[in-house]
């Protein structure tokens, strides 16, 4: 970032316009990362389709059945990450007769290069739902549990749903962006402006306790989130969790912000709820940075 620093500081000052176009650029890009052997391979197991999404280009994979109104179950990645990362969840939700479909959202993974964001995260959702089938249930990590609210707030109807590091209010990451670049107010003020034009959301709208808040219909979900979560402060889930009723809030240790998407425990106790055959607590104890230590977060108590 020393480089943008420097390149902001000569082109603020000449062209605000062009500041905040390349400011945009950069905010709204995830880094793409290579694909492991092992992802590649996980992904080849699955059914590979294609559809578009606002003339770019989604991939996605299903797994199971692929009759009309088979039982579904929708695994939706966070930012600059793909589809593979939730790939511990597949066998045993397969194992209990369930449908998988997951995709790399636009901008990332192998789906079209270009910019992304929450709004696109929950477009790309609606989209992939429209060819594959309805969900009845999702999990969901880091950005994809804010666009999966967003999407549910458009009318996307989802029977349960896990809700794994998730992220309260996207717009905010935008504070300490500026600072590493040193924009001036002017400029962040330009680039919210444009992509709230380009988006067609404004960023005011995009926080997660308030959408869920404003939400019909809130179907249970299961909420995990590491304490030493180091991309996702906990307090985001434990905000989500307070603004959602019908909500379960476990909090593990050690895992970290990557680590509650494959941490075995987790990935036994996401699939019990959401199948609803067992109980979201009674996990022997195992090692310290193991332990999942599970808070029922009632609406007088959440706080």
């Amino acid at each position: 970032m020393t480089f943008f620093r420097w390149v902001f500081r000569v082109l603020q000052p000449v062209s605000p316009a062009a500041a905040a176009w390349l400011a945009e650029r950069l905010f709204f890009t995830a880094r793409r990362r290579r694909i492991s052997p092992d992802a590649r391979a996980f992904l080849a197991t699955g059914r590979r389709f294609t559809l578009e999404v606002e003339g770019r280009r989604v991939v996605g994979w299903r797994w199971g059945s692929t009759e009309a109104g088979a039982p579904l179950v929708y695994l939706v990645h966070g930012w600059g990450s793909r589809g593979a990362r939730l790939a511990a969840f597949v066998e045993p939700l397969l194992a209990l007769g369930l449908g998988v479909v997951t995709y790399d959202a636009l901008g990332q993974g192998e789906s079209a290069r270009g910019m992304t964001s929450m709004p696109e995260f929950a477009r790309t959702l609606q989209a992939v739902v429209a060819r594959q089938g309805a969900p009845r249930a999702i999990v969901a990590h880091s950005m994809g549990c804010a666009g999966t609210t967003l999407a549910m707030s458009w009318g996307l109807e989802v029977g349960r749903l896990v809700f794994l590091a998730p992220a309260a209010d996207p717009p905010s990451w935008v504070a300490p962006f500026a600072r590493q670049l040193g924009l001036r107010a002017d400029v962040l003020e330009r680039v919210r402006a444009r992509s709230e034009r380009r988006l067609r959301v404004r960023w005011a709208d995009l926080n997660v306790p308030a959408l869920a808040r404003g939400l019909s219909r809130r179907p249970d979900v299961l909420i995990v989130h590491d304490e030493a979560d180091e991309t996702v402060r906990w307090q985001d889930g434990s905000a989500i969790a307070s603004a959602w009723p019908n909500s379960q809030l476990v909090t593990t240790q050690g895992l970290g912000h990557r680590g509650v998407t494959s941490d075995s425990r987790v990935v036994r106790q996401a699939v019990d709820f959401l199948t609803g055959d067992g109980p979201t607590v009674g996990l022997s104890p195992r090692a310290e940075h193991e332990t999942l230590e599970y808070e029922m977060f009632h609406r007088d108590e959440r706080w």
